[in-house]
C-alpha cells in the first residue's frame, strides 16, 4: 500500500538524526497505539539507515545475542565476545556513536521492563555520560501511552527529562482515507464511512482493506475462517489484560453494545467498574471519558466510548457472536453486520464528521452535547469563540430523516449559553461527507 501522509514526522526525524551527525545528540519518545504505524513510519523514514532494535519478550541472554547479530551485521562492527547484559550491547553502541553517526530504534521500549527493569536506569545513566561526546539520534518508540509517558515525565523514573522531542502518532484523517479509496478507484461516501468504521484510520487495518476484492462483498472478504479479523482483538488486548482479561472484555462488549454510561455498564454486569474504566482509559489508551460542551470539569454527565474504531467493530461483532466463531458460522457474523451495520455506524459517521470539523481548523471547540437523563441530545456542537459562531448539527444517513425544527427545540438551553454567537443548524448526512 502507498505511503499515506506522515510528512511532518518525517521532516522532523530526518532533522533530528542530521542534528546528532552535527554532534547534537538527541532522544526522541514515539508513542501511539498499537497498528498505528509506528513502525512503518520509522521504516519508510529511514529505508534501512537506522540500526532498529526491537525488545522482544525474551530472556535477556537471547536478547543480547540477537541484537548482537544485527549489529555485527548492519554495523559491520567486531563485537568480541558475547554480551549478556543490554546495558553491555548499549554501551557498544554508544561508544560506537562517539566516532559515527547512528540513528538507533528501541521499538516496544516499554517491554523493556519485562525483560530487566533495571536497564531504564542503566539507559539513563549511560545517557547522561556519554550524550555530551557522541553523534546519537536515540528514538524510544512504545505503544502503551501511559506507561512510555510516565517512564519519562514522572519525575520518580530514572528518564524523567531525558526526552528532547515527543511524537504521539495518531490515525491517519480523513482526507487521507478518501484519498486512498480515491487512489484504489473505490471511492464512495458509503465506502468512506464503512472503511473509517472498520479503520479508523489505522493503517494497518486499511492495509486489510485495500486487500479485500473489490468485486467481493466486504464481509465475505473480512469474515471468514481465513480471516485475521477474527482474532485480532484478542491478539491485541489478551497479553496486556492478564488475567482479568474476562472482566475487560466484558465492559468492552457492552460499551460497543450502546451502554455508554458507568451506570449502565454495572447494571448489566452486576458488578462496580471504576478502576478498570480508569485503567482502560489511562492506562490502555482504548476508551475516552466523553462530556458534554460546556459541562464543568467535575460534570457527572459522563459517558464512555471506545475510541479505537476496530475494536470497537470487534467487540459489537466478532466477540458478541464468538459461539459463532467457535462452530465457524461466519456467515451467521455477517447476517448481523448485515442486519446492524447501518445502525451501528452511526456513531462513526458522527465522529466522521467531527474529525473532518477539527481538519478545517475553523472551530476551537467540538463535541456533542446532552442534558441530564441523557435529554436533549445534539450530534455535532462546534464553536469558534473568535469568530463567534457556532454550529449545532444533527447527523443522519439519510438526509430524509433530518428534522431541523425539533434539532433547533433541542438546543433552547445551548442557545441561552451562546448568546451573542452566529448560529447555524444543519443536517449532515452521507452526501454531505466531500462538503463539510
Amino acid at each position: 500500500m502507498k505511503f499515506y501522509n506522515r510528512d511532518n514526522e518525517q521532516q522532523q526525524l530526518r532533522l533530528w538524526s542530521q542534528q546528532a551527525a552535527e554532534g547534537k545528540s538527541s532522544l526522541t519518545l514515539m508513542v501511539g497505539r498499537r497498528r498505528v504505524g509506528k513502525t512503518g513510519l520509522l521504516a519508510h523514514t529511514y529505508q534501512g539507515s537506522a540500526l532498529y532494535l526491537f525488545i522482544s519478550r525474551k530472556a535477556e541472554p537471547l536478547l543480547c545475542a540477537e541484537f548482537t547479530e544485527q549489529i555485527r551485521a548492519q554495523l559491520n562492527l567486531p563485537i568480541f565476545g558475547q554480551p549478556r547484559s543490554l546495558r553491555e550491547v548499549l554501551e557498544i553502541l554508544f561508544q560506537y556513536a562517539q566516532t559515527q553517526p547512528l540513528t538507533l530504534i528501541l521499538d516496544a521500549f516499554q517491554d523493556i521492563a519485562r525483560v530487566n527493569p533495571a536497564v531504564f536506569s542503566e539507559l539513563q545513566n549511560l545517557w547522561d555520560q556519554y550524550r555530551p561526546r557522541c553523534k546519537l539520534h536515540l528514538i524510544c518508540c512504545g505503544s502503551l501511552y501511559s506507561l512510555m509517558t510516565k517512564l519519562f515525565q514522572d519525575s520518580k523514573e530514572p528518564l524523567f527529562g531525558r526526552a528532547d522531542h515527543r511524537i504521539n502518532l495518531q490515525p491517519l484523517k480523513p482526507a487521507y482515507l478518501a484519498e486512498l479509496l480515491h487512489d484504489s478507484g473505490r471511492y464512495s461516501a458509503e465506502n468512506l464511512l464503512t472503511w473509517y468504521t472498520l479503520s479508523g484510520g489505522v493503517p494497518k487495518y486499511l492495509e486489510w482493506l485495500v486487500q479485500t476484492d473489490p468485486q467481493r462483498d466486504v464481509w465475505e472478504s473480512l469474515i471468514n475462517e481465513f480471516s485475521l479479523v477474527i482474532e485480532e482483538g484478542r491478539y491485541r488486548l489478551a497479553e496486556e489484560f492478564g488475567v482479568e482479561q474476562s472482566t475487560y472484555f466484558s465492559i468492552l462488549a457492552t460499551l460497543a453494545s450502546g451502554k455508554t454510561s458507568r451506570s449502565e455498564i454495572e447494571s448489566v454486569l452486576e458488578m462496580s467498574i471504576g478502576p478498570y474504566l480508569k485503567r482502560l482509559e489511562e492506562d490502555f489508551d482504548i476508551i475516552q471519558r466523553v462530556t458534554p460542551v460546556f459541562a464543568t470539569p467535575n460534570s457527572r454527565q459522563v459517558k464512555y466510548r471506545i475510541q479505537d474504531a476496530f475494536l470497537s467493530f470487534w467487540f459489537r461483532f466478532i466477540y458478541r457472536y464468538r459461539s459463532a466463531v467457535e462452530i465457524e458460522n461466519f456467515a451467521f457474523i455477517r447476517q448481523a453486520i448485515a442486519r446492524d451495520f447501518a445502525t451501528y455506524s452511526g456513531v462513526w459517521l458522527e465522529q466522521l464528521f467531527r474529525a473532518q470539523l477539527a481538519a478545517s481548523g475553523d472551530y476551537n471547540l467540538i463535541g456533542n452535547y446532552w442534558e441530564a437523563g441523557n435529554n436533549n441530545e445534539i450530534d455535532i456542537v462546534a464553536v469558534n469563540d473568535f469568530s463567534k459562531i457556532a454550529l449545532i448539527a444533527e447527523v443522519k444517513r439519510n438526509p430524509a430523516n433530518v428534522r431541523l425544527s425539533k434539532l433547533k427545540a433541542k438546543a433552547q438551553r445551548l442557545e441561552q449559553r451562546l448568546v451573542g454567537y452566529e448560529i447555524t443548524y444543519r443536517g449532515l448526512s452521507l452526501a454531505d461527507l466531500e462538503r463539510v
